[in-house]
């Protein structure tokens, strides 16, 4: 729970809407926190495309609030194509998203409110595009602060991972086609409805246009601030958490970049800090407040007095899909001198500190269920998507455990695992996993990582494998930091499949594993512990609104014994992460979005799988209230991907748009 701060230096006025016109005509929607009885101040730009009256009002009110309350006019923009800003949104982190994002700073800077110092922040989304605009470096720009953001738009984001595909994906585009399909407010924009129905009908498909794109070309290059890290030259603040999908840029990041910089890594998912869940939350707002003095109102204060990196180093805890509290404590990475790898081997089941000399080779071939306890690719924050007990998949998978562990062991950072292979087809995949297995035989994931085997060399091409032909494969799991327990072990499993968080590969291949030849590096930390935060999390009043129904996500795993088929369900009743239905006071907006994920396959076949999203969008007010009805699938065959699906959209109960989509997209190699 975070405290709610009342008393601030100035009082705040919010501006509804304020246009923000750019050089092609085109006007974005923003809206405004004011600091009042003030002279010139600087700003902090948040722009996204979630749309600000309804979409991120319920966040934004007690962030920039809290700003706005210490001296920093908050500016909140309407991508251009979302909320109700003019154009067309035809994909994530365009050039254009970039340049307009130059524009919208440089009027800031120009607004008599302003003294011309702007800063940039955001998560997700805006966690990306504060890195991409900061590397384009606007002369008023002066810090940024990235929440669950990426450096490298390919390796470490919702659409592949290790050259895999993430059914995220799937999930994500089905989103994004919802979000987009919105109503634009009337009583904001007269000429909404036109626009509304312009935006329908230039809507790409998204989830098909990602999909095209399969391996690391100059698509994902674009944006991904990795390719050239030199590029920015303000000071980065960058935070995350454990259950959050994007720790590794973390690491990247802090390494790589060469102006005053500073991260926090807690054990949250993917929200902001001072909402963090699974707790203890974080004092973001505190330190931002700190963040922004430094660089934007030049005070002398301690914000730099910190490691590069804090980091969160979690206790071993009983596994469950339903975490809200993590045991743990901060330490301190100055450098990476402070991680040490520690070597184990494999050898008949067992994880060693000695080699195995003795050449032995075993079969993996797992089913194309292992995986179903393996949780969400990102945590939102909502009960049900933590790992399960891995018994159940570890029992499907190749397992190497330790002996008794002796003492605490500390890691931090990233695991990585070697080993030579062959393949019996010429695709596979290999998934390896992390794991504490505690002294009451329960097992707890602690990270994982899964490498295409068609791209053993790189991600910018396709090698096919040749059957039988020995290759290495190298695997970098997922940042991680955690304590194995005196009295545990170490665990290592082995697979070749995993969903439903992956599409699986075309074929079901045998990998043919040389044992002899394995290794695990393990990051054992040897550095300092860091304080704990002594504040407690502070943010602004809450927006009002009025819980009109509370929501749930339902989970469920099914298998139907005489087809040898399983099914994962996700059902997300009056929201998506389990918001309920709600409507804004201040806006008198209803909002409701229903999902529902429904994944099968057959243990033998990996062309049995079928990903179906179901959903309902319903926003708006007596007399302009729209709701749309879309539900799309995805199957595949050997050579070629298959998206299907349907919208609905309605206004006041008439149908104004429908749209049927059949997409065929080659897999190239996955």
């Amino acid at each position: 729970m975070k405290d709610i701060k009342t008393d601030f230096e100035y009082q705040v006025k919010v501006i509804e809407n304020e246009w923000i016109p750019l050089s092609d005509g085109t006007r974005l929607s923003s809206r405004i926190w004011l600091p009042q009885n003030a002279q010139k101040l600087p700003a902090i730009l948040e722009y996204i495309p979630y749309r600000k009256n309804d979409g991120t009002r319920t966040r934004d009110e007690p962030m920039h609030g809290y700003f706005s309350g210490h001296g920093y006019v908050c500016v909140r923009v309407d991508m251009r194509g979302s909320g109700e800003s003019d154009g067309f949104l035809y994909d994530e982190y365009l050039k254009q998203e970039q340049d307009d994002a130059l524009e919208v700073i440089e009027w800031i800077a120009k607004q008599q409110w302003c003294d011309g110092n702007v800063g940039m922040m955001g998560k997700s989304w805006g966690g990306f595009n504060s890195l991409q605009v900061a590397a384009r470096r606007p002369k008023h720009l002066k810090a940024i602060i990235v929440v669950g953001f990426t450096d490298d738009r390919y390796n470490d984001d919702i659409h592949y991972k290790g050259g895999c595909l993430l059914n995220d994906n799937f999930w994500w585009g089905n989103i994004m086609l919802a979000y987009q399909s919105r109503l634009i407010d009337n009583t904001i924009e007269p000429n909404g409805r036109a626009k509304w129905i312009q935006r329908l009908e230039n809507m790409p498909l998204f989830p098909a246009l990602w999909l095209r794109h399969s391996l690391r070309d100059d698509y994902w290059k674009h944006g991904s601030i990795c390719e050239d890290y030199d590029a920015i030259n303000i000071p980065v603040f960058a935070l995350d958490g454990w259950a959050d999908s994007y720790t590794n840029p973390v690491f990247s990041l802090m390494y790589n970049l060469k102006v005053p910089k500073k991260a926090v890594i807690g054990p949250w998912a993917h929200v902001y800090p001072h909402d963090g869940i699974p707790a203890p939350s974080y004092p973001f707002l505190q330190d931002a407040v700190k963040w922004w003095d430094k660089w934007l109102k030049n005070r002398a204060n301690d914000t730099l007095d910190a490691p590069l990196i804090e980091a969160y180093i979690q206790e071993g805890y009983k596994p469950s899909s339903c975490v809200d509290f993590i045991k743990g404590r901060y330490v301190a990475l100055q450098t990476p001198n402070d991680i040490e790898a520690e070597h184990y081997y494999l050898s008949y089941n067992t994880l060693q500190k000695h080699k195995n000399t003795i050449s032995t080779t075993v079969n993996l071939c797992t089913p194309q269920s292992h995986g179903l306890l393996g949780g969400e690719w990102m945590g939102a924050g909502v009960l049900g998507e933590s790992p399960s007990d891995q018994r159940l998949d570890d029992g499907m998978a190749m397992i190497f455990d330790s002996a008794i562990l002796q003492e605490n062991k500390d890691i931090l950072g990233f695991p990585e695992f070697y080993i030579q292979l062959r393949s019996n087809k010429t695709r596979a995949m290999l998934f390896v996993q992390l794991s504490e297995l505690r002294s009451d035989g329960s097992v707890q994931r602690i990270s994982y990582g899964v490498s295409n085997l068609c791209h053993i060399n790189n991600h910018s091409a396709i090698k096919e494998l040749k059957p039988h032909e020995t290759i290495e494969a190298k695997v970098k799991l997922d940042a991680c930091g955690h304590t194995f327990q005196k009295g545990n072990r170490i665990r290592i499993s082995l697979a070749s499949t995993f969903f439903p968080m992956f599409f699986p590969m075309p074929e079901h291949a045998t990998l043919s594993l040389d044992i002899h030849t394995a290794q695990l590096s393990l990051p054992i930390f040897k550095g300092k512990d860091s304080a704990l935060p002594k504040q407690k999390a502070e943010s602004a009043p809450l927006t009002p609104l009025t819980v009109l129904k509370e929501g749930r996500v339902d989970r469920n795993i099914s298998y139907d014994i005489l087809s040898d088929t399983w099914t994962c369900i996700t059902d997300g009743i009056g929201g998506v992460f389990g918001e309920g239905v709600y409507k804004f006071d201040e806006r008198d907006m209803l909002v409701e979005h229903n999902l529902k994920r429904e994944l099968k396959i057959k243990n033998d076949d990996p062309l049995s799988a079928l990903y179906t999203i179901t959903q309902k969008m319903k926003i708006g007010r007596d007399g302009q209230l729209m709701d749309a009805d879309l539900i799309f699938t995805q199957k595949a065959d050997k050579e070629h991907f298959y998206i299907n699906g349907t919208i609905t959209v309605k206004e006041n109960d008439k149908v104004i748009f429908e749209k049927e989509y059949n997409e065929c997209i080659k897999r190239n190699g996955i």
